[in-house]
């Protein structure tokens, strides 16, 4: 499968250099690359090339003692070609729905909640929030005195950090030298990004454009670094294109399968590097006190916010009814002031974001739901911390699919 392997890497290239934004990361061959920008080819040149990747792929037997990894990487390398092909009809125009495009790309289909469902969540949570007037205003003036202030971002970020990454090495034996930066950038549609830019190193930025809340120190150092997006890459790097010479990990291409992945387990990561109630202590005891907030608060923040969470796939109804076609995008950002509790600015560059990244909106949630129970299933109930760990670092290390986790 290697040269199909190599075929695959000069494809995406080629695609992404009429799509920007498609490639997130490469670290192949620098001639690669330039060949791409310099004879990308047209569109239906470069569908019709991978339709013949396709067919070349579907004639590779795998020897009869073929061993899981060989199994895997044959499917994965088939199921992202696939979202290749239909990466490039979404280009030239093709029509999906929210559902469709989202099966066609990321290998998945989230689950649909009507208005009832999100309204009873609501509800509950209006118990808990004190005052009147619409929900999401309540909850902003609730967060408002768990901002962090702006001159201490980089001391938070750096705290936090150094607690993700303390956890996970407990569990994963980090490449060698592996590290990243972190920048602060404004007028962006996400709240914060990993660009991997191989030899086990990233670029992190994080989007100031509205108030940090003191939980996105641990969410970003954790979904971002450690053991998110930065060590999946690094894993993948290090085992997979330099371990096992694969070479079609060293593209990333960002609106395929490997994105449900990617995002799934860097929200999980959370979980993992803070199990229980361990997330809160460490925050108590540590961030509220460095970022000046009352630490006596810490349970009561909390407890809203699972309360909150609840409500994660509200987002992907907003996405789902507004790429349908069903509302517009000014209804689109008021049901996620309801039913996310964002207020309207943040609704507003949500909306960008579905406007760029469409149905990618459900590898975060659907994305964590999967791997959460994978890794639980895998595991089994009675787990221990470390035989839990074992299962999530052998998913961060293999070109496991969405379907592969079901």
């Amino acid at each position: 499968m290697n040269p199909l392997a190599e075929q695959y890497v000069k494809l995406v290239l080629r695609v992404g250099v009429h799509d920007a934004g498609y490639v997130d990361a490469y670290y192949g061959p620098a001639e690669w690359a330039g060949e791409a920008d310099a004879a990308p080819g047209t569109l239906p040149e470069l569908r019709e090339e991978g339709e013949r990747l396709l067919a070349a792929l579907g004639e590779v037997a795998l020897p009869s003692g073929a061993d899981e990894m060989a199994r895997l990487r044959y499917g994965y390398l088939t199921r992202q070609l696939e979202s290749v092909v239909a990466r490039i009809d979404l280009i030239e125009g093709a029509e999906l729905s929210f559902d469709e495009e989202s099966l066609a790309l990321y290998d998945a289909v989230a689950p649909t909640n009507d208005e009832a469902y999100f309204q009873a969540l609501t509800e509950a949570i209006g118990e808990a929030l004190p005052g009147n007037g619409p929900l999401h205003q309540r909850y902003a003036a609730f967060r408002q005195e768990f901002v962090i202030p702006t001159e201490l971002l980089d001391t938070m970020f750096t705290a936090a950090i150094a607690a993700c990454r303390e956890r996970t090495a407990r569990y994963i034996d980090l490449p060698v030298e592996e590290s990243f930066t972190v920048e602060y950038v404004t007028d962006k549609p996400w709240s914060g990004y990993n660009w991997y830019q191989g030899g086990n190193r990233s670029l992190i930025q994080v989007n100031t454009d509205f108030p940090i809340y003191i939980d996105r120190a641990i969410d970003l150092a954790c979904h971002e670094g450690y053991p998110g997006h930065h060590v999946y890459n690094a894993m993948l790097e290090s085992q997979l294109t330099a371990g096992r010479g694969w070479v079609e990990f060293s593209v990333y291409p960002l609106f395929s399968p490997q994105s449900l992945i990617a995002e799934g387990s860097a929200n999980y990561g959370i979980e993992m590097a803070f199990p229980g109630t361990e997330r809160v202590e460490f925050e108590r005891t540590e961030l509220f006190p460095l970022a000046g907030i009352d630490a006596a608060r810490a349970d009561e923040y909390y407890r809203v916010q699972d309360l909150v969470s609840q409500l994660g796939y509200a987002g992907n109804e907003a996405a789902r009814a507004y790429l349908d076609g069903a509302i517009d995008a000014d209804a689109a950002a008021e049901w996620l002031s309801r039913y996310a509790l964002m207020a309207p600015d943040r609704a507003a560059q949500r909306v960008r974001f579905i406007d760029t990244y469409r149905s990618y909106v459900i590898n975060y949630n659907l994305g964590q739901d999967l791997v959460r129970a994978y890794v639980e299933r895998e595991a089994g109930a009675d787990a221990s911390e470390g035989e839990r760990w074992a299962v999530f670092t052998e998913l961060l290390s293999s070109p496991r699919l969405p379907s592969d986790l079901q």
